[in-house]
């Protein structure tokens, strides 16, 4: 079986959500961990339009909240896949908050998830491969093997020594 070969708007995949009272805390703030759970939504949509399979959130690297996120605001999660590997792909999203009566829009988070494709026992199978097209599409491609090296070592699943592309940051021969 040949696997179609994709590119990253393939799996652009956009949701909105709106900050209701049971979304927020005290402080009329969306709650860090009801958005977590719409950014692992809007991720594990665009994966699975990227691998046409059921796929698994295997890691979730530093998610930074730049910006309060209010009641009666609208939550846009963009997501798509920057670059496919043997059995995993990871997803960059982007969110934004937007104030309808006031018009303001303000990018509050970006983070990656790391999904893995599985077949119907969990098994992990082969996904598509990505091919960037645009400078942004081929520069996050590049990054993705640096920040997977990151995440396996800070897992415990790679040493340090055998990170490749990471050390090339540092150590220029």
């Amino acid at each position: 079986m040949s696997i179609k070969v994709k590119t990253p708007k393939d799996s652009f995949t956009i949701m909105n959500e709106l900050v209701l009272p049971n979304d927020t805390n005290t402080l009329n703030n969306l709650m860090g961990g009801r958005l977590l759970h719409w950014m692992d939504i809007a991720a594990a949509i665009s994966a699975q339009k990227h691998c046409n399979r059921i796929v698994v959130t295997a890691s979730v690297d530093n998610v930074s909240f730049k910006q309060a996120i209010k009641l009666g605001d609208v939550i846009t999660i963009e997501a798509k896949v920057t670059r496919a590997f043997n059995t995993s792909v990871e997803v960059r999203l982007d969110v934004w908050a937007e104030n309808i009566p006031s018009g303001s829009r303000v990018k509050s988070n970006e983070a990656y998830y790391t999904f893995v494709a599985v077949d119907q026992s969990g098994r992990t199978i082969p996904v598509p491969e990505l091919v960037p097209e645009t400078t942004d599409e081929v520069e996050l491609f590049e990054g993705a093997l640096r920040r997977r090296q990151l995440r396996l070592i800070l897992g415990g699943k790679m040493k340090a020594n055998d990170a490749l592309e990471l050390k090339a940051l540092f150590f220029k021969e």
